[in-house]
């Protein structure tokens, strides 16, 4: 599938992720667990490219593995995610946190003024629906590099657009509808391209702020899978998570430190 997409998004000229991803959020998804519509529109859009470039037996297996597979837009809105929290790393003096990464072992972060290093605790057990047959015991503790969709502002930040989702992760419509509106109190503001229509069409919270999650003891909202225990049985069940306040009080300290702001006992 690869080279065929590669020679269709080059005889395109480029695709806007961004504009596929704010599409998608209108039609139901958050991005993260549920990215169906959005594989939808990319391969409606890519499809007339794949016809100009491919031969007929690729682009049968190119559209069957894109419509067997709806969570495929995940790949793409990860990319995109971490090229935007990527551009705002590195500016001295802020606190905006650009990554949430975790290896089943530790969950780490990092944040623009910090330059590239990292801050960690023990990644968290996610609070899931499990699929008929598996439970908790079987779960592996959160693992992934899928929480930088929360990091740019969507996935559980965006609950509220997406109640289809609950489906899978559990909770209710009020739920997903607090844990969005609370995320504003952890970040810098609302996204001008995201925006979540039963809010009357606001944005979603985005921006980490390193000092708001200490401040107010609210740690971010991450929808995610489960993965299993044992290498190659794979996706068990999904759920939410948070990464542990340790690692943010880590970095509120080393930005204390990095720029001389601590004060002596």
């Amino acid at each position: 599938m690869a080279p065929s997409l590669a020679k269709a998004v080059r005889l395109s000229g480029g695709i806007d992720l961004k504009a596929i991803m704010a599409r998608a959020l209108h039609m139901g998804d958050e991005l993260h667990n549920r990215p169906a519509a959005g594989t939808l529109l990319f391969e409606s859009i890519m499809m007339p490219f794949l016809l100009d470039v491919a031969d007929k037996k690729d682009i049968s297996k190119v559209a069957r593995y894109l419509s067997e597979n709806e969570i495929f837009f995940l790949c793409l809105s990860m990319a995109a995610c971490k090229t935007m929290t990527q551009a705002a790393a590195n500016i001295e003096y802020s606190t905006l946190v650009t990554v949430m990464a975790r290896n089943g072992t530790d969950f780490g972060i990092k944040v623009s003024g910090l330059g590239n290093k990292w801050f960690t605790g023990p990644a968290g057990i996610i609070d899931a629906v499990y699929f008929p047959g598996y439970g908790k015991e079987d779960g592996n503790p959160d693992i992934g590099d899928s929480a930088i969709t929360e990091t740019a502002g969507v996935g559980g930040f965006a609950l509220a657009n997406s109640p289809a989702i609950l489906s899978l992760i559990g909770g209710t419509s009020e739920d997903a509808l607090r844990y969005t509106k609370q995320m504003r109190q952890i970040t810098m503001g609302l996204n001008d391209s995201f925006t979540i229509p039963i809010l009357n069409f606001q944005g979603t919270a985005t921006g980490i702020d390193l000092r708001k999650v200490v401040r107010t003891g609210i740690l971010p909202i991450i929808d995610t899978a489960v993965a299993h225990r044992k290498a190659g049985i794979g996706y068990i069940g999904a759920g939410l998570v948070n990464p542990p306040m340790g690692a943010f009080h880590q970095a509120l300290y080393g930005f204390g430190q990095k720029y001389d702001l601590l004060k002596d006992d």
